[in-house]
């Protein structure tokens, strides 16, 4: 991968690592454009992100580090914001950084993704669960308040499937990333899980293609040693569906690189 945007920090409380680890693991795999986006802050689930005072901490850090290794590359500063509607707090929105990674790991304040909730799936229909997960993305997306959508199809990361076509229960969200000018990123973080493949799916980022849709790639790493992996997995999905570039952010800019 030359670009991946999606990296975390020491300071979301549950990623190790120093910021240096993660860029020097990024130069070794010849990647171009490396972004951290910790985890934003917001006044929900504070256990698993840095909180408001921290952010200034944080955006100091990857600028400080951007400036250190600016000769070998290009450094950009993000973040992971969770659409959770009543948590969206402006000092986020309004950050002065380069992307803004838009993601959903809460359906109606259950974190469908966290292993510790992962038995209220049994008190859930799952086609349900699957449509109301693509509808929050949907509403994410027509917000126009993020650049990126993060690990689009996320909900299948315990493998419950749904019975309902997964290219029909996505449809609408597709077509609102499509209309608000975001891309998607090809998460491998995946690999890392119960489903033990990329978030999206070959077959989801085909209907994606469909739409011309720019991709991003993503580590999602919580540890320097996981920057750069599957990349190869990463890069051969992405050319087997048709796509020969992928995007990054300046200042909220999108830019194309051909990979």
């Amino acid at each position: 991968m030359i670009v991946d945007l999606h990296n975390h920090t020491k300071l979301c409380n549950h990623a190790e690592g120093e910021i240096f680890e993660y860029i020097e693991k990024a130069i070794e795999c010849n990647i171009k454009y490396f972004g951290f986006s910790e985890h934003a802050p917001m006044n929900f689930d504070e256990k698993y992100r840095i909180n408001f005072e921290q952010m200034k901490e944080y955006e100091n850090a990857v600028l400080s580090a951007k400036k250190r290794y600016e000769e070998k590359i290009e450094i950009l500063l993000g973040y992971e914001v969770d659409y959770l509607k009543g948590y969206l707090d402006e000092r986020v929105l309004n950050a002065d950084v380069d992307y803004l990674i838009g993601s959903v790991h809460f359906i109606e304040e259950w974190g469908f993704d966290n292993p510790e909730f992962i038995g209220s799936y049994k008190n859930h229909d799952i086609d349900e669960i699957w449509q109301k997960y693509f509808d929050a993305i949907e509403e994410m997306a027509n917000s126009r308040l993020f650049d990126i959508v993060a690990h689009i199809d996320l909900i299948k990361i315990f493998k419950f499937m749904p019975k309902r076509d997964i290219a029909d229960i996505a449809k609408n969200a597709l077509l609102a990333i499509k209309e608000a000018n975001m891309s998607i990123e090809i998460n491998v973080a995946g690999f890392r899980k119960p489903i033990g493949e990329a978030y999206p799916s070959l077959s989801l980022l085909q209907e994606a293609k469909k739409l011309d849709i720019p991709i991003t790639f993503a580590s999602d790493a919580h540890k320097p040693e996981q920057v750069g992996l599957y990349s190869n997995e990463a890069l051969n999905m992405a050319k087997f569906a048709g796509y020969e570039e992928c995007v990054f952010y300046r200042k909220r800019e999108i830019e194309f690189v051909k990979f």
